[in-house]
């Protein structure tokens, strides 16, 4: 073999440093290799979220809403033999508190639909029927029969909801329309027996 065929080997401990130095980058390699991928991750994970909020943005927004209208039976559902307590109602039928937010009233030329929301902070009011008395488990408002306040840090009376019957008799109760409480005597805050 002649000198030029010799290709320069490294021997002895800088041939172990130069594979070394491969397999084992420096500090500013590493550095720099890791805040490139975290450059380019940081990138793509905006770019994906940018797609997702653009088809987010061209997709219609749906808005689904319960009913607002309800049939809670016919008039002879809400008879009753009782008397009158001392504010003329004659029978609280809690039974659409809980899924509906309102009861039913009844007085003996009348019907109504008493809307369950407190008008202190809007709490759902509960029936005491041996105190004949609604009360409010937030902060103690406390209203008569017929919905009117007499203790507690409630404003105002409980509202009606708009309450009427259909041709076949059913009575429908429609929690869209509140009707405060000078406004009772308007026809729809009430049925007439």
């Amino acid at each position: 073999m002649t000198e030029t065929d010799k290709s320069p080997e490294v021997q002895g401990p800088n041939r172990e440093a130069g594979n070394a130095r491969q397999l084992d980058p420096s500090r500013r390699e590493f550095l720099n290799k890791g805040l490139s991928a975290t450059g380019w991750g940081l990138v793509m994970t905006l770019g994906v979220a940018g797609a997702v909020e653009t088809v987010r943005f061209f997709s219609p927004s749906v808005v689904f809403r319960p009913p607002s209208t309800f049939e809670v039976g016919k008039l002879e559902d809400f008879a009753s033999e009782a008397a009158p307590d001392e504010r003329g109602i004659i029978l609280v039928e809690p039974k659409w508190k809980d899924a509906h937010r309102f009861f039913i009233l009844r007085e003996p030329t009348r019907l109504s639909a008493l809307y369950a929301r407190c008008t202190h902070l809007g709490c759902t009011v509960n029936w005491f029927p041996g105190l004949n008395i609604f009360k409010c488990p937030c902060h103690g408002s406390q209203f008569h029969s017929d919905g009117v306040n007499f203790a507690g840090p409630a404003p105002r009376a409980l509202d009606l909801l708009r309450i009427s019957m259909d041709s076949e008799g059913n009575i429908i109760v429609d929690t869209s329309v509140v009707y405060p409480r000078e406004d009772h005597s308007k026809p729809g805050a009430y049925i007439e027996i």
